[in-house]
């Protein structure tokens, strides 16, 4: 893996990412009616090897390829599935507001981009000069983009958040039971479906634009493929979980109920995976919205049904495994509602037909999706291990810690809505070659990410003392909440810059070094520092908490460094070469019958 990845450090070089793109474009078949055909490859094309040579473009005085008339967007992400076909000149909108196809096709020329811009704000017809005004531009459309994302994985959160409320209610150990089964559930299955599922960050938004909007639908099919084989394993260690849990020395009662909570959440499993699948598929043709309403009726119906289970009359309670079933009903209550949604709500244009295509083109998910858990899980993985490490401490410290995990992680929701928006928005500006604005805008993301911060920090301070009456009236939990509370508002500084520097590092294709960021931040400083003031300084629980402020404040810093000295200018020309090398790779390929 190294070696993959090891041309990282070389400024010149293309992002992995987008080599391993160019190896699919060469071996994926086009559609033979924009006159297409096969012809022979070779074998080089399948190392990805791309020299300067073949990919360098024409280029103006200012370094740049510009278009001489430009009439659409060209977009930031791989276009791996450009064929030959007449370029478009102007929209044809539907009635959706899709710009579906040509209107004026006689009219194109050499110059004429080939894309199609169906996502399009009003300020990106021209730049503004002041550097203020794009700034406060910039701050609208991240704001617009981020509001639905926000209320969708808030909404989201609150079927886990339920589900502590609930049992915490019922006893200390079995807010302790749900918060170990939540953990376990996180390690070994959410944070691996949510790797495998942003590689749909990458292949979507760039399908939607592309000339083929409905390899959209073909390549989320393909991801449903993989998740199927990959939930296999995960459902299997849930089953054994007890016994897992019992050899890492969890008390017996405590492993027992945890385990007992997994097995329950199998149900909702497979739509979990499904829901991150058609999450990103709405997402990707600029339908924000769509997620957050679907979860905006299904959150009132999980908090009653947590209820009932839980607490309700004696025919239908369940005690316990109340919760977990819940949350399990709720997760596939939206899948229905998206399906149905899809069917009926939304037109068609990136559905692609059930077929045997979506069997082919496999492994390029696998080692994109691997590589997202490695960045995805690098610092999911860490918060897990501080939990376990809590555990260690007794039901007490673990039901504290549940309670100031649940809170960072509604917050952290925030900047993480900011970090996908910023990711959306930086690499369209690239694809249209407007360096100086996608400046602006990563910019305006972490200004915004500070003000966001701020906000969460002065909650905590101020409900500190009370706070933890929302999970557990348990009094000894109660007061160590409030004693923690202050070193969680300040690292909420430096967790919001830390997640909107990786939503930007992400739009520049340099995955890799945000993995390494969080991977020296977490397992190099932070968590190494935590422990020792935990078990060694006898700090208990507050040297835990302090590790993870050191762990934020170093990926915070390091990853606002590394935007502020971001070549925006270079950046566009790594995605001006990249699009004529997967157009030049694609062109003259058959399509897969």
């Amino acid at each position: 893996m190294s070696q993959t990845y090891a041309h990282y450090s070389t400024p010149s070089s293309l992002p992995s990412d987008y080599a391993l793109l160019s190896r699919y474009a060469a071996a994926n078949d086009m559609h033979p009616a924009n006159g297409a055909h096969e012809h022979d490859e070779d074998p080089a094309d399948d190392e990805g090897a791309i020299s300067e040579s073949d990919t360098s473009p024409e280029r103006h005085s200012n370094g740049l390829t510009i278009p001489t008339k430009q009439v659409g967007r060209r977009r930031s992400f791989p276009t791996s599935y450009i064929s030959s076909f007449k370029p478009i000149v102007g929209p044809l909108p539907d009635k959706s507001g899709y710009r579906s196809g040509p209107a004026n096709p006689g009219d194109a020329s050499e110059n004429t981009p080939l894309l199609v811009p169906r996502i399009e704000e009003e300020v990106d017809t021209a730049d503004a000069e002041s550097y203020s005004s794009m700034l406060k531009e910039e701050t609208k459309i991240l704001a617009k983009y981020t509001l639905p994302v926000f209320g969708t994985h808030v909404l989201e959160y609150s079927l886990v958040i339920a589900s502590v409320v609930s049992i915490g209610h019922l006893s200390t150990t079995a807010l302790a039971a749900s918060t170990l089964g939540s953990m376990t559930a996180s390690v070994t299955g959410f944070s691996i479906i949510q790797g495998f599922t942003s590689t749909l960050d990458t292949m979507l938004p760039g399908a939607w634009t592309s000339s083929q909007p409905q390899l959209v639908g073909l390549w989320a099919q393909r991801m449903a493929v993989v998740m199927t084989a990959v939930l296999v394993p995960i459902i299997l260690i849930w089953f054994s979980s007890e016994s897992i849990l019992l050899f890492l020395k969890q008390e017996p009662e405590v492993a027992h109920l945890a385990a007992t909570y997994l097995k329950w959440s199998v149900i909702g499993l497979p739509a979990y995976a499904f829901n991150g699948i058609s999450r990103r598929y709405f997402q990707s043709q600029g339908l924000f919205a769509v997620p957050t309403r679907i979860i905006m009726v299904i959150a009132p119906i999980n908090a009653a049904l947590n209820y009932v289970l839980v607490w309700g009359p004696e025919p239908v309670r369940l005690g316990f495994i109340g919760a977990p079933i819940a949350t399990a009903v709720s997760f596939n209550l939206i899948s229905l509602a998206s399906i149905a949604y899809g069917i009926f709500c939304v037109p068609r244009t990136a559905w692609h037909p059930l077929s045997r295509r979506c069997f082919t083109s496999l492994g390029v998910l696998v080692h994109l999706g691997l590589a997202g858990v490695g960045q995805t899980a690098s610092e999911w993985w860490s918060w897990e291990l501080v939990g376990l490490a809590a555990s260690m401490l007794g039901p007490i410290a673990l039901a504290t810690q549940s309670v100031l995990l649940v809170s960072g992680s509604t917050t952290y929701q925030a900047p993480f809505a900011l970090s996908v928006a910023t990711s959306v928005r930086v690499g369209n500006l690239l694809g249209e070659e407007k360096a100086k604005r996608a400046g602006v805008a990563a910019n305006a993301a972490i200004l915004m990410s500070l003000a966001i911060s701020l906000v969460w920090s002065a909650m905590f301070m101020i409900f500190r003392k009370s706070w933890a009456h929302l999970f557990n009236d348990d009094p000894e939990v109660v007061s160590l909440v409030a004693s923690i509370l202050p070193i969680v508002a300040l690292f909420q500084v430096f967790d919001g810059l830390g997640g909107v520097t990786g939503g930007i590092l992400r739009a520049v294709g340099k995955q890799f070094t945000g993995a390494l960021l969080n991977l020296s931040a977490y397992y190099v400083i932070g968590i190494p520092f935590g422990l020792w003031l935990t078990f060694w300084q006898d700090m208990h629980l507050y040297g835990l908490w302090i590790g993870l402020t050191v762990s934020l404040f170093y990926c915070g810093i390091v990853g606002v460094w590394l935007c502020m000295r971001t070549d925006w200018a270079r950046e566009v020309e790594k995605v001006r070469a990249r699009l004529d090398a997967d157009q030049k790779h694609g062109e003259g390929r058959e399509s897969e019958a």
